[in-house]
């Protein structure tokens, strides 16, 4: 369903269709909205360097519970946000709300948000799972208040994330969760 969603939205952003111009309508109702210190706060959660420190240190506390696979399969998936991103902002070629300038369509820091702090609840405990989506949605709601991005920008990236977060939660329960070369007969099951 998210691999499906983002197609849309792509395609609806790529050819100007009639969802892009109710997303710029949206946009100009919205922009500007909301304490301007809270929302860029908010916005800033997305960044690399506030997000990427979160994730490794799920990652690292993984790792200690030898949970290889699974922190693996995070890891890849935060490697393939950049790897996605910047290469379909240069395709669509988006101006952002408030400059000329291009390349705002998907939002990068909504893909790193979403991709950081559910995957931060993965690996660390499932119970975290609400307070990630907590903070994936702020970002993402901070970011087109601020007028860093159209709200189409924030839910493309939400949706290729969930098709790369999905990708994570099967490979890292395929790997199992100890070191590669234990011992023969040792647990390979979610641990």
């Amino acid at each position: 369903m998210c691999a499906v969603l983002f197609a849309l939205i792509t395609w609806q952003v790529a050819v100007n269709g009639p969802l892009r111009a109710l997303d710029e309508h949206i946009d100009r109702a919205v922009v500007g909205s909301g304490p301007t210190h809270l929302t860029e706060f908010l916005a800033d959660l997305g960044s690399p360097q506030v997000a990427l420190p979160v994730l490794a240190a799920a990652a690292g506390l993984a790792l200690h519970r030898r949970r290889w696979a699974p922190a693996a399969a995070v890891a890849a998936a935060m490697a393939l946000v950049p790897a996605l991103v910047a290469p379909l902002k240069a395709l669509t070629d988006r101006p952002g709300p408030l400059t000329p300038e291009t390349g705002y369509f998907p939002s990068g820091h909504a893909a790193t948000a979403m991709v950081a702090y559910a995957g931060a609840a993965l690996l660390v405990s499932r119970r975290l799972m609400p307070v990630a989506v907590l903070l994936t949605a702020a970002t993402g709601i901070a970011l087109v208040l601020r007028g860093h991005h159209w709200p189409l920008d924030v839910l493309a990236s939400w949706s290729l994330c969930g098709v790369l977060l999905a990708g994570a939660v099967a490979a890292g329960s395929r790997g199992g969760s100890r070191c590669p070369g234990a011992a023969s007969g040792s647990r390979t099951g979610p641990g």
